[in-house]
């Protein structure tokens, strides 16, 4: 019988058996740790599980192939899912005690299952995992071994080329910190640092890009009163970078065509020191409100959020913005390291993506006054959807140029105005950008 999920064990199974069903599932973590009321030790257990269940699904699966009598496709739901959080437990977490991996997830069976055999089945399959800890069946190919379906490794490969793609891959599946920005309207790098770790948090400064911080053991983020002070945004460093280069200053009149949830727009108004004006877009109201949430948070007063679609055009803001942010809806490839579901994605529809991207670009490009800047950005690092994407749009605007930029750490000088960014890399999500000048009027 199914109950209200009340441990981290539990949280996580329900997660998990949602993703199943097609719920993403980041989502559906935060408001299952929100709903079980989970301590920040458990809320980290939970997200840990869930995760890395995700990240290494099709490797767990190749190891309960290789230890059931039952084929996986005819194993009950119930049961798959809590061999999976079983094997990974015992085998890729640490200070997971082998006897908790498999008794933890024999109690789910029990109270999940409709078999009253399925207990027994479980527990078999994992103490017999457990015994062989050490000498576990090894996987021939990076798909299996990374748990990236075999296009995607493909896809990889053909965008790095000679580059390493099992460590991309690797990175993909590792935990990163983390990151936020700290919110200098309210507080300074130094405060928040103090703060936080007197809340008990591991507080570590952005190895290369100031007013950024790296958080461990932060348990619910949103429980945090500094967040709920608005006094910082989570933000990776490769988004908040748009903000380097694009340069926002204060006075300006910047506009971001596709906002939601508004972290590059926070970033923005940040850079602006709260002085000019700000308009974020979304298509979807429920997006605009949470944008404007979150700048009511952090105390950003020039933020105007607005329901508009990035592909119609709006007269009224003809060649009126000195900045225009185009952070284009995309496959989402580079950001896998944080929504492990991503790589599951079915990959025919993405072949659409660029046909849309070339269309929110060339739509808000009419926005930009004659001297100001463009900035496209993604979050994947796919040719046909970055540098392809700004090729075109180049070949039909005479009147836009690449320009030069430089970004702190291991990125450096953009000489060509176009950069991508790799986990593997520059430590980031996978990330791409391109800074755009409109010429002057002759």
């Amino acid at each position: 019988m199914k109950q209200q999920p009340n441990t981290a064990r539990e949280a996580a199974f329900s997660v998990l058996e949602s993703a199943k069903r097609g719920a993403w599932s980041d989502g559906t973590l935060k408001s299952v740790i929100r709903s079980a009321k989970l301590s920040g030790r458990d809320s980290a257990l939970c997200s840990r599980i869930c995760y890395g269940v995700q990240q290494n699904q099709l490797l767990l699966d190749f190891w309960i192939s290789k230890f059931s009598r039952v084929p996986l496709e005819k194993l009950e739901s119930c049961v798959h899912t809590a061999l999976r959080m079983g094997m990974y437990q015992a085998a890729l977490m640490d200070r997971i005690p082998d006897r908790a991996a498999v008794s933890e997830s024999v109690e789910l069976v029990k109270r999940h299952s409709r078999n009253p055999n399925s207990s027994r089945l479980v527990n078999g399959i994992l103490r017999s995992f457990c015994r062989q800890l050490k000498a576990l069946p090894e996987p021939e190919s990076l798909s299996v071994k990374y748990s990236h379906p075999q296009w995607l490794v493909e896809l990889f490969q053909a965008e790095l080329g000679d580059g390493d793609v099992e460590a991309l891959l690797a990175a993909n599946n590792a935990q990163p910190p983390t990151t936020v920005q700290v919110n200098t309207l309210k507080t300074s790098e130094e405060v928040l640092s103090a703060q936080l770790r007197e809340q008990g948090v591991t507080v570590e400064p952005h190895p290369w890009l100031q007013g950024c911080l790296e958080l461990r053991g932060t348990g619910s983020l949103e429980e945090l009163p500094q967040f709920q002070r608005g006094e910082f945004t989570v933000q990776d460093a490769a988004a908040k970078l748009t903000a380097v280069a694009a340069a926002p200053r204060p006075g300006m009149r910047v506009l971001d065509v596709c906002a939601a949830p508004g972290g590059k727009s926070f970033a923005a108004a940040m850079a602006m020191e709260n002085e000019g004006e700000l308009i974020s877009c979304d298509v979807q109201g429920k997006k605009v409100r949470l944008i404007e949430s979150g700048a009511k948070r952090l105390g950003i007063s020039i933020l105007k959020a607005q329901v508009r679609n990035g592909r119609e055009f709006n007269p009224d803001w003809e060649q009126y913005f000195d900045l225009v942010i185009t952070d284009v809806p995309c496959s989402g490839l580079g950001i896998i390291r944080k929504k492990p579901d991503i790589r599951f994605k079915e990959p025919g529809p993405l072949g659409q993506l660029p046909a849309i991207q070339l269309d929110i670009l060339s739509n808000a490009a009419r926005y930009v006054k004659p001297g100001g800047v463009l900035l496209y950005s993604t979050c994947t690092v796919l040719k046909r959807e970055n540098q392809q994407v700004v090729s075109a749009f180049l070949r039909q605007n005479a009147d836009y140029t690449v320009e030069e930029f430089t970004l702190p750490g291991p990125a450096g000088t953009i000489s060509g105005g176009m950069v991508t960014l790799w986990p593997h890399i520059h430590g980031t999500d996978g990330f791409f950008m391109a800074k755009l000048r409109r010429r002057e009027s002759k």
